[in-house]
């Protein structure tokens, strides 16, 4: 058996792993919370559809995140999660990952830290949500996170940044004329 590091942890086994294509749905709000999963390559979102009908973006999770880790402790599914790029995921049942919880301290201390640094990086978007132009909102995502996204990503952008994609994209423009 081969296993897969996590928080310089060996915890799922390279035996798990899926494939799944752009666009792919891993799974669904209100499906049943069965597996826990780790993205290995690729990169994935959670949305949750609004009443407005537009989706808020919950999480975006690269290699070496935990998919909707608050999930662990639900019994059913809050958002959909879908597959932005050809992503690989491992997986192992939410049961065993409790166990393992249960019986590894220097796992279940990795968990704790990496659930606490979930709740910082959901206060930072909260901050950068509640700044009331584009151009804030934008700069302090920036400032967080970097670079922006591919051209292809800046419609996941606007709606993490809560904003409508033509005003994104008139303020990049204007940042581009300037």
């Amino acid at each position: 058996m081969i296993v897969i590091m996590w928080q310089g942890l060996s915890i799922f086994d390279q035996d798990t792993i899926q494939q799944f294509d752009p666009g792919d749905t891993i799974f669904r709000v209100g499906s049943a919370v069965k597996q826990v999963f780790l993205v290995c390559s690729g990169r994935t979102v959670l949305v949750r559809p609004m009443l407005s009908g537009e989706p808020a973006v919950l999480q975006r999770a690269s290699s070496g995140h935990i998919i909707a880790e608050a999930s662990v402790y639900a019994q059913r599914y809050h958002c959909d999660c879908v597959a932005l790029e050809s992503t690989q995921l491992a997986h192992m049942s939410r049961n065993s990952f409790l166990e393992a919880l249960r019986s590894d301290t220097h796992l279940a201390e990795a968990w704790a830290s990496y659930l606490a640094h979930g709740v910082q990086q959901a206060r930072m978007h909260s901050e950068i949500r509640s700044l009331r132009t584009v151009a804030q909102r934008l700069d302090a995502w920036i400032t967080e996170y970097g670079e922006l996204p591919e051209k292809g990503q800046w419609q996941g952008l606007a709606y993490e940044l809560s904003v409508s994609r033509e005003a994104l994209y008139r303020e990049l423009a204007r940042r581009r004329s300037e």
